[in-house]
């Protein structure tokens, strides 16, 4: 029985095999241990993953990008279909797809077939109603089982990224775990020791779980809604009524899981006829250029690019030519912080939580570690640090810290 840790993330995706080494994340794309969740379909061939689906797509390829596939998860959409080519596909057998094709690179790589794994998932998938999240967990098990894994089990994220960080843990401590992706941010207070790390049974060691349903992704849509589809049209007025141009199209536009649904004639001639109608034809012709082009996903790219360069470096220039030649929009911490402000509130607040659910104060907590690539927005950082004032903060491996985590999970369960 070979066994398996699979973090399949909103944004990335990683899997670890056991090894007589220890725990290893496999490189699944060229020298990759990380692969980005994307996958294209292009008419008459193969579907391509990861950074070459991203790059088919940039190249002009004929065909349908999808990413952040795992935010579907717990939504309508995963029962739904979407258009690929001359067929339809439901969004769970997209994912399946995916998976399907990172277990076999794996599979390659370790010259063994995988049929046991454990699965990485948020501490909530649905935020507040908990029979989505079995759903959710559900369908992920059901799409696991379908591409050959025999034996699926899950374990949370931030407790999978506490068994990574405490294999450099020296004495007792009482650690924080943020882990704040693509689509969630995950929390967990765990009592971690070298000691500690040996026992099969850890469920005492866990003081407290919470998360929400927000990630990087709604980073960029907030982003890409104050700063980009303004030049775009949105809330732009019509000749008349006194009413703005309808407002569905930018947030779908914004969004990286609804792209898809603007790419179809009904939509296109909706937006050809508010076009005409509006007050400002030039700025809807922008949107009509990038719709029509099916130029979304790559919008949405540079829009993420501009969000991760303004955090590490102050500020950026958003080129938007794909809307119209010479287009542009600036980008800095102070209007990132301004129209995103609000979400790093929202996920400091569950430090909170999980603090009354641990029923300990912030002195309590000796470390507080922080992986996802989301901690690398300099407000989330500063808000979830000052939640926590006297920890000492831990840099975890940004996107590997879950998946090695999982594999050493994986190890024990398969003892």
């Amino acid at each position: 029985m070979a066994a398996c840790g699979l973090d399949f993330g909103t944004s990335n995706t990683t899997l670890g095999r056991l090894t007589a080494g220890g725990p290893r994340l496999v490189a699944v794309e060229g020298g990759h241990v990380t692969i980005p969740s994307a996958i294209f379909f292009e008419p008459g061939r193969e579907a391509v993953i990861g950074r070459a689906a991203t790059q088919a797509y940039v190249e002009g390829a004929p065909g349908r990008l999808m990413r952040s596939l795992k935010s579907v998860l717990g939504s309508g959409l995963i029962e739904e279909t979407t258009p690929v080519g001359r067929e339809r596909l439901r969004f769970r057998d997209v994912i399946g797809r995916y998976l399907a094709a990172v277990k076999a690179r794996a599979e390659a790589d370790g010259g063994e077939n995988l049929d046991t794994v454990v699965h990485g998932r948020p501490v909530h998938f649905v935020d507040g109603d908990a029979a989505g999240d079995r759903r959710a967990e559900d369908t992920l098990r059901a799409i696991a089982e379908g591409v050959g894994f025999r034996h699926v089990s899950f374990q949370y994220e931030p407790i999978a990224a506490a068994l990574d960080h405490e294999r450099s843990v020296r004495s007792e401590e009482i650690a924080l775990i943020a882990d704040i992706g693509g689509g969630t941010s995950d929390f967990s207070i765990v009592r971690l020791s070298p000691e500690r790390h040996a026992r099969a049974d850890r469920a005492g060691d866990i003081l407290a779980n919470d998360g929400v349903r927000i990630g990087g992704t709604d980073f960029d849509r907030l982003l890409s809604l104050g700063t980009v589809m303004p030049r775009l049209g949105l809330g732009s007025p019509m000749k008349r009524d006194d009413l703005s141009v309808p407002n569905a199209y930018f947030h779908d536009l914004a969004t990286w899981s609804s792209i898809n649904r603007l790419y179809n004639p009904r939509t296109l001639r909706e937006i050809e006829e508010i076009e005409r109608d509006c007050a400002r034809p030039d700025l809807i012709g922008r949107l009509r250029t990038v719709v029509e082009a099916e130029r979304g996903h790559a919008l949405a790219t540079a829009v993420e690019a501009a969000k991760i360069a303004a955090s590490e470096t102050g500020a950026s220039v958003l080129d938007l030519g794909l809307a119209e030649a010479g287009l542009s929009a600036r980008v800095d911490r102070d209007s990132l912080l301004a129209q995103t402000g609000d979400l790093a509130r929202r996920i400091a607040a569950r430090v909170g939580n999980c603090l009354a659910q641990a029923g300990l104060r912030a002195e309590a907590i000796d470390a507080l570690f922080l992986t996802g690539g989301s901690t690398g927005l300099p407000h989330v950082r500063a808000a979830l640090v000052g939640s926590l004032p006297g920890a000492r903060v831990v840099e975890g491996d940004t996107f590997g810290s879950v998946g090695i985590g999982l594999t050493i999970e994986a190890a024990r369960r398969a003892a």
